[in-house]
């Protein structure tokens, strides 16, 4: 069965870094756009990266230049490299599977569990 799971979180001070990584099965990885997701406690979920499966990507202007999608088909894995981190980037962090090219989490597909990101000041 399709399987994501995430993993790379933990917590951090502000100004470090973490990357997270996105082991996925159970589908063809290299044919799906794949996308990273965070929620924060009684917040909508928000998009964050999105990359395609010719490896063009897209960040939201809340993380532009501070994170960088990437994606290693021969392993199946989607990463987040997550730098200057600050406590507002403080959230559970969700990749998910998706053939449309869009931020909207109800056109995705599977998601993984999630991986939770906590930046202290």
């Amino acid at each position: 069965q399709v399987q994501l799971v995430e993993s790379g979180g933990g917590s951090v001070q502000a100004g470090g870094s973490l990357r997270l990584s996105c082991t996925t099965s159970g589908f063809t990885f290299s044919r799906y756009n794949m996308g990273w997701f965070r929620q924060a406690p009684g917040q909508e979920r928000e998009g964050v990266a999105r990359m395609n499966i010719l490896g063009s990507s897209i960040s939201s202007d809340s993380v532009k230049g501070q994170f960088t999608i990437s994606r290693d088909n021969a392993k199946n894995t989607l990463y987040l490299q997550m730098n200057s981190l600050k406590p507002e980037d403080t959230a559970m962090y969700y990749c998910a599977d998706t053939l449309r090219w869009t931020f909207s989490p109800g056109n995705y597909d599977y998601w993984g569990q999630g991986t939770q990101v906590t930046v202290s000041a």
